[in-house]
């Protein structure tokens, strides 16, 4: 297990110099809140200054984790990212920097998991980071398991661990994962930089010290196992639906690799059903018209019951997901026009011909499926 170094816990600066005031914030939308006077205790002031807070707070983590990197002998090789690297552009179906610097892996598209910071030691392990002040960390143990799914795919011959910083008083961390270490530091402020950002006649900044040691890698050399994130899920699906007798292949699902997958995805595509067939159920307006298709999914839950949900694509960029929840309760919801599901529910809709129909008594067949095999889990 890591043990987090005084210097890290009490947040000290003695040693990153002026770094963490050479980073680019995102800070338009709460300048101009100040600007206009909004009081700080304003919800839209704390939202923004929250988020502004987050970032200075990763920055500041990052700084300390590479000098502690340097002088831990556990650690191999810790990948480099802001102004420490020189690569600025994010490489399909690899681990490289995007344009904000940051550590991801992204498809030819789309942007599937960013990594605050990431190492490997010399016990092979690969610990991707998690930094965050957000005091619940419910949605944060939500993004570990597709993290920790992606990394395991394209990383097989490492063991993946995580490395979770937070302040003190965050609650709810007795529930991570076992793989997950656990850091508490004091109380961050972030004050002290957005008094320098608004300073009409800023002070003169130190240069910036890039740390340079032999175990300090660029991303993109991390060799990887190839993974190709739309064929995979066409792959899938299509076993999914391939049995001959069954309407849902519940052993291919239940297989620990493809379980690895639906962690890593959260949801599978298994097929269509015309609208007018659902249209009572998900209260559908009479505006969709008759021939519109809805994509049927199974969804993963952060307790790992696998339920349906419905998703309707009316233009390339507008998709909405109705769902149900533990009370039977129908909700929808606009997805983000530029996310990945979008993206997603348009590739597979084009790969589905009528051997993906279904009907209701389908429906019914699967969900009564998930549900035993859940409830027979759970004993």
């Amino acid at each position: 297990m890591l043990k987090i170094s005084k210097s890290i816990q009490t947040l000290s600066r003695d040693d990153i110099a002026d770094n963490l005031l050479h980073y680019d914030y995102n800070t338009k939308h709460l300048l101009s809140l100040i600007r206009k006077g909004v009081a700080n205790d304003d919800p839209s002031y704390l939202s923004s200054y929250r988020s502004f807070e987050g970032e200075v707070y990763e920055n500041f983590l990052y700084e300390k984790l590479l000098r502690y990197a340097v002088e831990n002998d556990d650690i191999e090789k810790f990948v480099l990212k802001g102004f420490h690297q020189n690569r600025h552009k994010a490489h399909a179906n690899t681990l490289s920097i995007s344009e904000k610097e940051q550590i991801v892996y992204r498809t030819k598209s789309r942007e599937i998991s960013e990594f605050d910071a990431m190492f490997v030691t010399k016990n092979n392990e690969l610990y991707f980071v998690e930094m965050t002040l957000v005091k619940s960390v419910l949605k944060l143990r939500r993004r570990l398991r597709k993290k920790k799914a992606l990394l395991e795919t394209i990383f097989p011959n490492y063991e993946i661990k995580a490395l979770i910083i937070l302040n003190e008083g965050a609650m709810g961390t007795k529930q991570f994962p076992d793989y997950c270490d656990v850091w508490f530091t004091k109380e961050f402020s972030a004050e002290d930089v957005l008094e320098y950002i608004q300073a009409k006649n800023k002070r003169q900044l130190l240069p910036k010290v890039k740390i340079k040691a032999p175990k300090m890698i660029e991303a993109h050399t991390l060799k990887l196992h190839p993974f190709r994130y739309y064929n995979t899920m066409a792959w899938i699906t299509k076993t999914l639906r391939a049995h001959k007798k069954h309407v849902l292949d519940m052993s291919f699902l239940m297989n620990d690799k493809i379980q690895r997958y639906q962690d890593l995805y959260n949801k599978f595509y298994i097929g269509y059903i015309p609208v007018e067939a659902l249209r009572e159920k998900l209260q559908l307006a009479d505006t969709y018209k008759k021939e519109q298709r809805v994509i049927v999914a199974i969804e993963k839950k952060h307790s790992d019951e696998i339920v349906l949900t419905y998703y309707i694509q009316t233009a390339r960029k507008r998709l909405y997901l109705y769902s149900f929840d533990d009370d039977g309760k129908l909700t929808k919801e606009k997805k983000d026009p530029y996310g990945i599901t979008v993206t997603e529910v348009f590739h597979i809709d084009k790969l589905m011909d009528e051997t993906y129909l279904l009907d209701i008594g389908s429906l019914h067949t699967i969900k009564k499926l998930l549900k035993e095999r859940y409830e027979r889990e759970q004993k």
